[in-house]
Order: C-alpha cells, then structure tokens, then sequence
C-alpha cells in the first residue's frame, strides 16, 4: 500500500473520529438545554398547582377528589410542549417555554378566582394553544419556508381582518366588531393576522432594507426613500389600520402601527423613521379622537375617572380600588373581591392579580414579560439571516406592545384599550396565536444554535486533519515527498 493511500486512509478515519466527537458534544449540548428547561418547566408547574391549591383552601378547608386530575393534566401539556421542542427544535432557547408555563399558570388560577367556568374553557383552551404549538414546531421546519410566501400570508393576514365585517359571519361584542361565530364557537382572527403581516412585514422589509436606508429624497434635512419602495408597506399597514378603526378595535391598530414602525427602524436603523412614526400616531390618534365618541369617552375617563365613578369610569375605579386593596403582599389567593371589576378575566386581569398577590405580584409579572421580551429579542439579535433577525423581533415586538398597552391602560398611564394580557387574560384566540407566536421563536432558536455550530464542527474537524496528521508519528505530521 502506498503512503499517499495510507495517508488518506488515515485522514478520514480522524475525520470521522472527530465529526462523531463533534457530533456527541452538540448533542451533549442541545440535552443540557432541554433538561435545563424541563427543570425550569416543572418549578412553574409547582407553582400553578400551589396557587390552585391555596386558591380552593381559601374557599373550604378540605381539597377536592379531582385535584390529582387538574394536575396530572398540568404537567402531561408542559411534557407534550416540551417534548415537542426536544424532537423538533432541540437546540432551542430553554428559557421561552418555561415564562409562558408560568404566566399561563398565573392566568389560570386568577380566572378560577374570578369564574371557575371560563377557567375551565380557558383550559381547553390552553389545551388547544399546545396543539397548535406543537404543530407549528413539525410543520415549519425551516423559516426560510415562510418567508417565501410573503404575498400569500399578506392576502390571509388582510382576508382575517375582513372576514369580521361580513354580514351574518362577524359580530360585535362590546362596541368592537371584531368576532366570527361558526356554530358555538367564537374567535377573533384578526388574532392570527397580527403573525400573517409580520410575516409579509419581514420578508419585504429584507428585499428592501437598503433602498429604504438610503433615501432618494430630501425634505429638508430628512432623506426619504423612493415612494415605489415604501408603498407596498404603507399601503398594508393602512389598509390594517383602516380596517381596525372600522371595527371599532383602536388597541389593535396601535398594536399594527408600533408593530410596523418598530420593524422598519430594525430594517433600516434610521431613527427619523420613528420620529415620522410618532408625527403619524399623533395625527392618527387625534382624527380618531374626532370621529369616534367611545375614543373621546375612553380618553375623559382616563383623564379623571372619579367624576364617572358610577358609568363610564365604574370598571377603572374599581381596578384602582383593588390595587390599593392589595397593598404590597396583597390579602391572599382567594381572599380578595375581584368579581366586583368588570370584564376582570379580561382587560382587568393584572388588577386581580394585584389585589390577590400585591405589588409583589405584580411586580413578578411584569419581570417575567420583561425576561420573555428579552429572550425574544436575544434570539432575534444571535440570528445570522436577516429575515429570521426581523421575523424574531417582529414577533417579540407583538408581544412586548401589547403587555405594555394593556398594563399601562390598567394602571393608568396610557388610555385603556380592549387587548388581552398575553398568556394571562382569558381568551381561545389569543392564547392560540400566542403559542404559535412562541414556537416560532423557538424555531428560528434552533436553526440559529444549529448554523452557528455546525460551521464550528467542521472547521475543527478540517483544522486538525488539515496538516495531514497521522497517528504514532513523532510530532503529528507527515514528511513531504521528494
């Protein structure tokens, strides 16, 4: 045998010596983060079985025989959500799924505080958002897949807003005419329109961040881009927002607008976007301000609810009222009066939380949206393709407005408006959307961890079978042949 032929032999035999050694360290790494996360899964799950249990003590000393049901089913969905990341993404993020454990716990038993039927819905809701969760993991397997068919989703996002406004399908709950009725069942859709424009959003804004960086023309000190460019954009986001204002829905179209602002300043990092942004959101907020009576309403009972205790202000006062009930440690699960709040496994929900749990309540909700929105936003920074980067911050940006909307409502630091606490709040739809919403966080996770450590292996494989080492030479290398 020849030395050429023996030194070949002898290189991919170390080759494959350190690809499976490559192989067993990521793998020995993708394991540490789903124990990590299975660990930090069960804690939150100790804790939705603790506050249901002091929640059912305060009402009678003795616990009922179905406990071990309510927590056999507690545990079995966070082991079927967490066992679909360890097949289908298990490089995954391990914090994400262990905050929305946690927060849809806290969710459920302060709606079991208020009204044990909708907690039970919200149940099989939740239920229902793990299916879905886990379906979005095994159906998306690559997010290049949906960025393909970014004209598609901007017809189904724009079709989902429309489709309540036809007669006989929608209805109007509440002054908004926001909801589809098929048989007993209600749901929103504009709920799953927010993942199809951001969809549309991030895949456009990547063909075009440069022409949109670089403006064409000058308005004084400000460069615009060319109106080709922007008007695809524009023209989404309007027909959004002019849709929203026709139902009624205002919260969802603040929701539209710093959602599509936010990612044009992402895509293109000028700040006098943000700035034209704001301009337009004051306009917006001011013509609407003119046109709509329950706007004008919403704004007065923001200013001063107390000289409309007993009308409009009612449902403000009365959350006010509960939080200062609760004082710092709050009076205790199941020790409170948060039935007296209307709409309170709604809108009103961090005011139960408030008056039952406290500031210290409160102040633990709002950190864990904060570590959620931070790990969002981490996995949008890490990511390598500029699509996946914007999709990730599209979709934490989702959820990060829309916490601040409806706490800053419910304490009042901005004017109330109708969207839900995310993972917290009763509601199918929104809890649905929301679980799609984080398996696809996870999912670019995944293929972020999975890019940045193949390339890794490889290069460590080449580098030490590069120099044409052989094993039991003295110094590790081959003589050169004359």
């Amino acid at each position: 045998m020849s030395s050429r032929t023996a030194r070949r032999r002898l290189s991919a035999q170390a080759r494959s010596r350190l690809s499976a050694q490559a192989r067993n360290r990521l793998s020995a790494q993708a394991r540490s983060r789903r124990a990590n996360e299975l660990l930090l899964g069960l804690m939150a799950v100790v804790v939705t079985a603790g506050g249901y249990v002091l929640l059912l003590l305060a009402d009678k000393p003795n616990l009922p025989a179905d406990l071990w049901v309510f927590l056999t089913a507690v545990i079995g969905l966070y082991v079927v959500a967490h066992l679909a990341v360890r097949r289908f993404a298990p490089r995954a993020d391990p914090t994400l799924l262990p905050i929305v454990a946690i927060l849809n716990g806290i969710g459920f038993f302060t709606i079991s505080r208020i009204d044990r039927d909708l907690a039970r819905v919200q149940a099989i809701w939740t239920a229902v958002g793990v299916g879905a969760f886990v379906v979005t993991l095994a159906v998306v397997r690559h997010i290049r897949t949906i960025e393909r068919y970014r004209y598609t989703f901007l017809l189904l996002g724009v079709g989902a807003l429309l489709v309540p406004l036809l007669p006989g399908v929608g209805r109007e709950i509440n002054g908004a005419r926001l909801w589809v009725r098929i048989g007993p069942v209600n749901f929103q859709p504009g709920e799953a329109a927010k993942v199809l424009l951001v969809v549309f959003f991030a895949a456009y804004l990547v063909d075009k961040r440069e022409l949109l960086a670089a403006g064409t023309r000058r308005i004084g000190r400000l460069a615009l881009p060319d109106p080709k460019h922007l008007g695809p954009l524009l023209l989404a986001w309007g027909f959004s927002i002019l849709v929203m204002v026709r139902q009624k829905d205002l919260g969802s179209s603040l929701l539209f607008f710093a959602v599509f602002a936010a990612m044009l300043y992402i895509a293109t990092a000028r700040s006098s976007y943000l700035l034209v942004a704001f301009v337009m959101f004051i306009g917006g907020a001011t013509v609407a301000y003119q046109l709509f009576g329950h706007v004008q309403e919403r704004v007065s009972t923001w200013i001063d609810p107390w000289s409309t205790s007993q009308s409009s202000g009612f449902q403000l006062v009365q959350s006010l009222f509960a939080f200062g009930t609760g004082g710092f440690a709050g009076t205790g699960l199941g020790l409170g009066s948060p039935q007296k709040i209307p709409n309170a496994a709604t809108d009103f929900v961090l005011s139960a939380i408030g008056e039952e749990l406290g500031l210290l309540g409160v102040v633990a909700v709002c950190m864990l949206f904060l570590l959620f929105v931070g790990s969002g936003l981490r996995i949008a920074l890490q990511a390598e393709r500029p699509f996946s980067k914007l999709f990730a911050a599209g979709l934490t940006t989702i959820l990060g407005v829309q916490t601040f909307v409806i706490i800053g409502g419910v304490v009042r630091v901005i004017p109330l408006t109708g969207v839900t606490l995310p993972f917290i709040s009763y509601g199918g739809s929104s809890l649905i959307a929301n679980f799609v919403i984080v398996a696809l966080l996870l999912r670019v996770s995944d293929e972020t961890v999975a890019r940045a450590e193949a390339p890794g292996a490889r290069a460590t494989a080449r580098t030490a079978v590069g120099a044409g080492s052989v094993p039991g030479r003295k110094g590790g290398s081959t003589p050169a042949r004359r």
